[in-house]
């Protein structure tokens, strides 16, 4: 596409023209996913960046200033998304691998007076509900019964479960804080 086309095609796009849009869309999504894709070795993850960078682009259309051309711009733009994609994967994994180290390290023989400690304050906390809340938490913790199930045993709707087991976790979350480390 030529530069004068660019221009009239980019004016189009800022002056709200959904098909001068969906043409430069059609035009060079393809290309644009085709490379992401090369870069992230991740198609759908190539192709929501792609789709970002052009919403983006809509929503910016007024105040983008595209001082090369179009085609440069745009693969310029999704190759910086890239990075940032990249970036934030490494983030991400190296939490990942801090809070796994952790859990190895809690779950390892090295803690087992805290695992007892944990699992001991978990039972004592789960005691100390009120009876009806406690029954309903034990149905759906231990014994693995759905909501629905539990309000037809017990003869109480769903939002009264809901509405108790979310007590019950609230509780259970406040009393056993210090050994929320994760």
């Amino acid at each position: 596409m030529d530069k004068q086309r660019e221009n009239i095609l980019l004016a189009k796009i800022r002056g709200g023209d959904k098909k001068a849009f969906e043409a430069l869309f059609r035009q060079y999504y393809p290309h644009l996913c085709l490379y992401t894709t090369k870069v992230l070795k991740n198609p759908s993850a190539a192709e929501e960046i792609v789709q970002e960078l052009f919403v983006l682009l809509w929503e910016n259309r007024k105040k983008t200033k595209i001082e090369s051309s179009l085609q440069n711009y745009l693969f310029r733009a999704v190759k910086n998304h890239c990075l940032n994609y990249i970036k934030h994967n490494q983030i991400v994994n190296e939490h990942s691998k801090k809070v796994l180290a952790q859990t190895e390290k809690f779950y390892s023989g090295e803690n087992i007076d805290t695992q007892q400690e944990l699992f001991q304050k978990i039972e004592e906390s789960i005691s100390e509900l009120p009876e009806k809340r406690q029954k309903i938490f034990r149905m759906s913790r231990e014994e693995g019964l759905k909501y629905n199930e539990i309000a037809l045993k017990l003869n109480i709707s769903v939002k009264t479960v809901e509405t108790q087991i979310g007590l019950a976790i609230s509780t259970l979350r406040k009393k056993l804080r210090h050994f929320l480390i994760f």
